[in-house]
């Protein structure tokens, strides 16, 4: 059976635009590292510049609406240019910005229109990049129980507290974050969701220095940080949703982290693996003559494929409107475990080489390494293994009267 997506002559015919227009405009002197720690600066300001360049064309967010700076593309058109992008080895966008898929998507759901306009062009133009701002000491899993406060005081809002576990390296122009701006008011009903310049004063960006994820996005994303907040001053214009509806908007965002969000690219570290393992020799021959060793590389590329074809079907529903439940959360269970099991394949393969950068030992030059940590790490965020299922089952009814909706897409 074929799961793959067809194409008119007219989209393909689009397909061929966009390999030229990448072909022109993708920046010279890219590289990918293993680690997204060792994304050098320049390397960034790289990934920046097609950002704005694909953002001047409508294409760094091809679906969102034209008026807030998108392409205003049909779905497969915008798979098209997913497609193209990955196959330079680049991500859209090319760099670590959660306020478009995520932030940018609960301003367009609940934003007012005046907020669509300023902050939404910033954001899918490429104009701007930003991190979003969850996770607290007390508040994880339990988002509804962040601690960080927003107290009005005439036209501004008065932050005070702590967000961890933030962003990524290289810092931030704007972040999004959830916090309580009733302290009196119930759990869920007490919350407001912001947009916050990051350079005003009172905050404070510490990198968290002992916890550093690994991963293979190469945008700079496997540095986490704390960020302070005291006496901030945001204005009121940069509440999204309105008081004390902060969990409202914080459903869109979180229903896109959950999984629902989709996407387009490839496991290029199966790749690596099968081209490894057929050019590196072992005990007189190719790694990949082992029947032991092919066999778990079918297992490595089964558990790719079927992460990928349930992104490619979420990333669908998402974008075509479709009637979405448990979809979401059941993707991002299964990458999590998969990506596990496909790290204990690799380990049975190349053996306690997977875990050097020695290009003599390993494979793909340090991405192996990496990949085996960030297997591990990917376990946590975006939501746990535990909480996927959580929603799983609410979604379907189980222990539930009614069965739990998903977060509001538009």
């Amino acid at each position: 059976m074929d799961f793959e997506p067809t194409y008119t002559g007219e989209q393909e015919k689009f397909r061929l635009e966009v390999r030229a227009w990448l072909a022109e405009n993708l920046p010279s002197g890219i590289v990918h590292p293993a680690d997204p720690i060792d994304l050098t600066t320049e390397q960034y300001e790289l990934r920046r510049d097609l950002g704005r360049r694909l953002g001047e064309k409508g294409w760094l967010w091809p679906t969102a609406p034209v008026e807030y700076g998108g392409g205003g593309l049909s779905l497969d058109y915008s798979v098209i240019i997913e497609e193209e992008i990955d196959n330079v080895g680049m991500t859209l966008p090319p760099y670590y910005d959660s306020g478009g898929k995520l932030g940018g998507a609960s301003i367009l759901v609940w934003g007012s229109e005046e907020q669509k306009q300023f902050f939404l062009k910033l954001i899918f133009r490429g104009e701007v990049r930003t991190w979003q701002l969850l996770s607290e000491p007390e508040a994880g899993s339990d988002l509804a129980n962040v601690k960080t406060t927003a107290i009005r005081d005439g036209d501004d809002y008065v932050i005070n507290g702590q967000k961890v576990f933030v962003g990524s390296g290289l810092g931030c122009d704007y972040m999004w974050t959830i916090t309580v701006t009733d302290t009196e008011a119930k759990r869920h009903e007490n919350l407001g969701w912001f947009m916050i310049k990051a350079d005003l004063p009172g905050i404070t960006i510490q990198p968290m220095d002992l916890l550093i994820s690994g991963g293979e996005s190469g945008a700079g994303s496997g540095v986490k940080n704390t960020v302070f907040f005291d006496n901030v001053r945001v204005p009121a214009f940069n509440l999204i949703g309105g008081e004390n509806q902060g969990w409202k908007v914080a459903t869109t965002h979180l229903e896109l982290e959950h999984g629902t969000g989709g996407r387009i690219s490839r496991n290029w570290l199966v790749d690596r693996m099968f081209e490894y393992c057929q050019t590196t020799q072992r005990r007189g021959q190719p790694m990949s003559k082992d029947p032991e060793v092919r066999d778990r590389l079918v297992d490595i590329y089964i558990e790719a494929e079927i992460t990928r074809l349930f992104n490619l079907r979420n990333y669908w529903m998402r974008h075509s409107g479709a009637n979405i439940t448990y979809e979401g959360p059941q993707a991002s269970y299964f990458r999590k475990q998969s990506g596990l099991r496909q790290a204990t394949a690799i380990l049975d393969i190349l053996g306690p080489a997977a875990m050097t950068y020695d290009p003599e030992l390993g494979a793909g030059e340090g991405h192996v390494e990496a990949y085996m940590r960030s297997a591990l790490i990917a376990l946590h965020p975006g939501g746990t293994t535990d909480i996927q299922k959580v929603i799983m089952a609410r979604r379907i009814g189980i222990g539930r009267e009614v069965k739990e909706k998903a977060g509001a897409l538009a």
